[in-house]
């Protein structure tokens, strides 16, 4: 088998395990600027007041 018959495509063709890779270094996630704002700026750290983050 080659290589490109064990990776994964969408529909129009989009590699998911190219994009997932380039996501994993793509810098903070949405979750992650919402702490560091929360911290930052009112002085406090989210995850003490919530059980919605991990």
């Amino acid at each position: 088998m080659t290589d490109k018959q064990n990776k994964r495509y969408t529909i129009v063709g989009t590699d998911i395990d190219e994009v997932k890779e380039k996501n994993a270094h793509s810098g903070l996630s949405y979750n992650e600027v919402k702490a560091l704002i929360a911290r930052e700026k009112l002085g406090f750290e989210p995850s003490k007041h919530s059980d919605t983050d991990s």
